[in-house]
Formats: structure tokens, C-alpha cells, sequence
């Protein structure tokens, strides 16, 4: 059964921006060369609020990705550049990408909070604002 994988990560402050949009592209671009990857979006939300979403063949596939190359190299910076971090993943029965607003919603029923050195109001509990979904990015998958 296809996996989806949504993150949402707030950065803490301006002088953060130009290397997690740095590492934010280096990821994009490994994850689309990933093997078990069948598409994704990236959201600009407001106030340095950036969130993924990426299909995959199965958890396992997500996994390989996720602690290899550009990617795993950027997870460890997130706990000293965000101040707002969760995650949420769930199975479906197709290959259709869910809405952000179905994101936003399993993120705060079925999410959670990822480890930040400086968290915020708004971290843990998730009483983040619903995403601004005027704008996005669509990730596509190489050869697909």
C-alpha cells in the first residue's frame, strides 16, 4: 500500500533560511531520483513554515531515502534551526496525493512533534495555523 510522509518545519529565525533552503534543494533533488518515490509537494507556508509531502511504494522505501545522502545530512541542523517540527505518516489504498488540508489534519490527529532545541507556542501541543495553500511546489518523480 502506498506511505505518505508530511512534515512541517518552522525555522526560528531569518539566518537560518539560506542554508535550509540550501539543503531543502539538495533534498528535493535526491528525493526525486529515489527509488520507491511516486510524487510529492512542498508547501511555503507563512512565517518560515515549510511543509513535504511525498508518496512512496512503502515505509521502507521513505526509510532508505530519508537516512541517506543530502537528506540525512540535513535532519540533524533541523534541531537548531526549527522552532516548530512534527511529522505524521499512514498507509492509503492509492496513489493519489492527499490534500494539505487532509495533511494539516492527520498531522494534528495523527502527527507528531519531532525534537527542537528552542521550541515555540505552537510546537507541543501542534496549535500551529491551517497551512496557506494559495501557493506550493509539485515534486515529481524522475521517469514517472
Amino acid at each position: 500500500m502506498p506511505f505518505v510522509s508530511i512534515t512541517r518545519l518552522r525555522i526560528r529565525a531569518v539566518r537560518f533560511l539560506p542554508a535550509f533552503l540550501i539543503d531543502t534543494l539538495s533534498s528535493a533533488r535526491q528525493v526525486k531520483r529515489a527509488d520507491g518515490y511516486l510524487g510529492g509537494r512542498m508547501l511555503a507556508d507563512r512565517r518560515r513554515t515549510y511543509w513535504t509531502m511525498t508518496l512512496w511504494d512503502d515505509a521502507a522505501t521513505m526509510r532508505a531515502y530519508m537516512t541517506t545522502g543530502p537528506h540525512r545530512r540535513a535532519m540533524p541542523k533541523l534541531l537548531r534551526w526549527c522552532d516548530q517540527a512534527s511529522i505524521a505518516h499512514w498507509t492509503q489504498d492509492d496513489t493519489t496525493l492527499p490534500t494539505w488540508e487532509e495533511a494539516d489534519r492527520r498531522m494534528r490527529d495523527e502527527g507528531r512533534v519531532s525534537k527542537v532545541h528552542h521550541p515555540a507556542v505552537g510546537h507541543d501541543p501542534m496549535t500551529f495555523d491551517p497551512p496557506r495553500t494559495t501557493s506550493g511546489v509539485m515534486l515529481t518523480a524522475v521517469g514517472r
